[in-house]
């Protein structure tokens, strides 16, 4: 089951996501270890690379994941009303986050007027340095952006355990593999 279906996510969905979750895990982990390298590991000018290049990509299937999404049945919500507005709303703020973080990270690294080199594969230009002390304020806003993000995957994650441990309900289960549909016993 590719597509998304009342009951559950199809399978473009939950690959798109656990993709997107391992690897904003991935970035915060590689970002928090290269800010610490100093000049003469010969990580320094890979690290960032590696960051740069995995982020842009990740931008890209972000993009994808959303156009797939509004081409989709919307699964059922699970639980109280205010649980599914609040999950609404973090979810808002999951992809606000990530799209800013994208901003943000393209802001520090074309601040000095050169394009991204991803993977060398091809470079995305730089529009330039748009406000002074671009790549100092930038870099402020993507850290903090980061731990932000972070704490709402947490809250994300948290949510997911509390309905599969406590409410016992399908939350976790439909986007770990798509359920069965419920067939009419007629």
């Amino acid at each position: 089951m590719l597509k998304d279906t009342q009951q559950s996510y199809g399978w473009l969905t939950i690959s798109l996501h656990w993709l997107t979750t391992f690897t904003v895990l991935s970035m915060f982990a590689l970002g928090l270890w290269m800010v610490e390298l100093d000049y003469y590991n010969p990580w320094y000018k890979d690290a960032p690379h590696y960051h740069k290049s995995i982020g842009l990509l990740l931008a890209a299937v972000l993009i994808l994941r959303l156009m797939w999404k509004l081409k989709q049945v919307k699964p059922a919500g699970i639980g109280k009303p205010w649980e599914q507005r609040t999950a609404t709303v973090v979810h808002a703020f999951l992809y606000l986050g990530l799209f800013s973080l994208f901003l943000s990270g393209y802001l520090i690294s074309t601040a000095d007027g050169r394009g991204i080199d991803i993977f060398s594969w091809f470079t995305l230009p730089s529009l330039g340095q748009w406000f002074a002390n671009q790549e100092d304020l930038a870099g402020d806003i993507h850290e903090w952006l980061g731990y932000a993000l972070i704490a709402l995957v947490a809250v994300h994650a948290g949510a997911a355990l509390k309905h599969h441990f406590i409410n016992k309900d399908a939350t976790l289960k439909r986007i770990v593999k798509p359920l069965t549909p419920i067939k009419d016993p007629k």
